[in-house]
């Protein structure tokens, strides 16, 4: 099937040849693959690189308005079925695109979500381990989705759909991926998760970064949900509804909430002696705790933390989805990225 690969670049050029030749070592037809490289408001002279290789199209104006409207303006040029969005930062497998569109034979399919994967080296710091492990993780539910019913929300790093789906969001939404899914699926069509395509992507450069990022995507989240309330009506939409509220609003807004909520009445129980249960539970809870800020103060000295980053990273996000929730409703997220800072290649 004729494809486009679109790639959103802001102030990438140190990656931008890597990216190329990345993208050019794709085993696909060359007559059915176009790469699209928009680089709105880079500083960087992207031109200068993407120029020597003539068939890359390249996008460009000097105004930056944020991803989601550079890849709206992209999709102007896309005269293909379909269409894949990577990030620039990414390295994709050889064999992305023939195991994606395979799945375009089913016309039920709407998009196909690929895996990300977190690049560890022998070097690579307790932060990349602990990210590692959470996509892992990510992976393993996104498949655990697609077998049930579909993906709830695609990464960006590696993402196809139908050109036809294709409703770009307003400018001012910070999570355009997850909304580019979502929308998919409520028009009816599944997104497929498809583990033979994956983007290798290196961790953040320290757990200060891991957090700025978190926050922005946090943040993100909870814009989506006063745009996607139609997602909870389950007469409409009977699975996705379930997996909505499951895989997304519990996670997001009930995790932090009750994480307090059952520590709170786990003590109160115990100090009413409402029975030798509860001294259990909250002792669990305290060794969980205690494993939490063990995993932190490891960070903290730079060893690697080993079985100890789940507890850690389970509370480490959770504050980020504190701290991303009063972002979102004082509006003071930017719908532009301000760029994470990633551990080199090795």
């Amino acid at each position: 099937m004729p494809v486009t690969l679109i790639i959103a670049a802001y102030n990438e050029r140190a990656v931008l040849s890597y990216k190329i030749e990345n993208c050019l070592e794709i085993d696909y037809p060359a007559g059915l693959l176009n790469i699209i490289f928009i680089t709105d408001g880079s500083t960087d002279n992207p031109e200068e690189v993407i120029g020597k290789y003539p068939q890359i199209t390249i996008l460009h104006q000097s105004k930056r308005e944020g991803k989601s409207a550079a890849l709206k303006r992209a999709m102007r040029f896309v005269q293909t079925p379909i269409v894949v969005f990577s990030d620039a930062n990414s390295i994709l497998n050889s064999n992305c695109l023939k195991a994606m569109t395979r799945h375009y034979a089913d016309k039920k399919v709407g998009g196909v979500a690929g895996e990300k994967k977190i690049i560890q080296g022998k070097y690579s710091s307790a932060v990349g381990q602990a990210e590692g492990m959470y996509w892992r993780y990510e992976s393993f539910m996104k498949k655990q989705d697609s077998d049930f019913n579909t993906v709830v929300g695609a990464a960006g790093e590696l993402f196809s759909m139908r050109t036809e789906l294709f409703h770009a969001p307003d400018d001012h939404f910070i999570l355009d991926d997850f909304l580019f899914s979502i929308q998919i699926c409520l028009e009816g069509y599944k997104i497929k998760y498809e583990p033979g395509a994956f983007a290798l992507e290196t961790p953040s450069a320290s757990l200060a970064e891991e957090e700025k990022r978190k926050i922005r995507i946090a943040a993100g989240a909870y814009q989506s949900v006063s745009f996607l309330t139609q997602c909870l009506n389950i007469f409409k939409f009977p699975l996705l509804s379930i997996q909505y509220f499951s895989r997304r609003l519990l996670r997001w807004i009930l995790s932090p909430i009750l994480i307090f909520l059952v520590a709170i009445t786990n003590i109160e129980l115990v100090l009413h002696h409402q029975g030798t249960v509860f001294i259990y539970l909250l002792f669990a809870q305290g060794i969980f705790y205690l494993l939490a800020l063990t995993g932190r103060l490891i960070i903290a000295v730079g060893w690697r933390m080993g079985i100890l980053g789940i507890p850690f990273y389970f509370i480490f996000m959770n504050l980020c989805l504190v701290k991303g929730f009063f972002k979102c409703i004082q509006g003071r997220q930017s719908v532009l990225w301000e760029k994470s800072i990633r551990e080199a290649i090795e």
